[in-house]
Formats: C-alpha cells, structure tokens, sequence
C-alpha cells in the first residue's frame, strides 16, 4: 500500500501554539502562501494518482482541506488525532513542562486524555484495515501522521515526537 498524507491546514489554534487534539476547530482563512503551497502539492498528487481511496479524520478541519484540494473524503475515526485530554486549548509548553523529556524520549508512557499506545494501536488497525489498498490519501493530523512515520521508520511510534510535520505537508508512505 502507498499512502500519502497531508496534514491539515492551519487553524487559529496551531497560530497560537495551542493542542486541538479532538476539539472540532475549522481551519483558517488561506492566505496566498497557502494558495501556492496548495497548488505546488496538487501538482505533486497529479503524479501520484489516481487514488482508489481518500479518507479524512471525523474532525472537520481534515475536511475543509481534503475539499480545498478538491477532494471528497471518506470519514475515518481511525485517523483521528491523539486525545490531548486536559491539555486540549492550552499551550504545547505546558505539554512540554508537564512530561518533560519523556513527551520526546518515551511517548508510549503517557497517558492524555487517550494513551499514546492507543494512538499505535489506531495506526496499526488502520495499516490492518487498509492494508489490500494499492494507493490511498489521507487528510489527517500532526500527532498521527508524526507516528505513523515513526512506525513507519522504526516499527513503533516512540520516536514520534522527533519528527516534525509542518500544516499542508504532504508525506508519501509505502507498507507491505
């Protein structure tokens, strides 16, 4: 399976640095930067296609994007970002201050408002689901998509929070 995927748009609270985890934020007006940034990756889609799936998180900011690329996406819950749980609309440093080294050493240890072993477990059952899938497009998120390349790297998702993956970044996968 080939899979490519982009993370969505910025919201107001990525601006702010703020965790949206599961709170439902659309995304923010499109600038020009983002309008070129948009079509510079539909050109690399264009080489990529055709895809014989598009899916999209329940959260609508996945949505907005995967319909600003002109697609229709399915909903997959299985793409749902990482519960941040009571950090959800705080700052990402007060994540940070909270877990210390362990939010980028040991993610697998901690609990937010989901385990972030939950978070493999939706990754592998996703790869599982998906897996008879030739070439699939994902809109989704910037914890999933950080753990799925580092599952993808390494065969588990504790170096996840190493990896940064910017707003509209488009990342092409391939999983035997």
């Amino acid at each position: 399976m080939r899979a490519t995927f982009i993370r969505h748009l910025p919201t107001e609270w990525n601006k702010k640095t703020l965790l949206q985890g599961k709170r439902d934020i659309d995304i923010s007006p499109i600038t020009e930067r983002l309008q070129v940034e948009i079509h510079e990756n539909q050109k690399l889609l264009s080489t990529l296609a055709p895809f014989n799936l598009v899916l999209a998180s329940t959260l609508k900011r996945t949505h907005q994007t995967a319909q600003l690329y002109g697609y229709r996406a399915e909903t997959e819950g299985l793409l749902d970002e990482l519960d941040f749980g009571p950090f959800e609309g705080r700052p990402k440093e007060e994540l940070f201050k909270a877990y210390g080294r362990g939010w980028e050493d040991n993610p697998q240890e901690i609990v937010l408002g989901e385990s972030v072993l939950n978070l493999e477990k939706r990754i592998r059952d996703f790869l599982d689901k998906y897996k008879q899938q030739e070439n699939i497009l994902l809109f989704g998120h910037g914890s999933w998509i950080r753990a799925i390349v580092s599952y993808a790297q390494y065969g588990h998702i504790n170096y996840m929070n190493k990896i940064i993956v910017r707003n509209n970044e488009c990342i092409t996968l391939t999983f035997d």
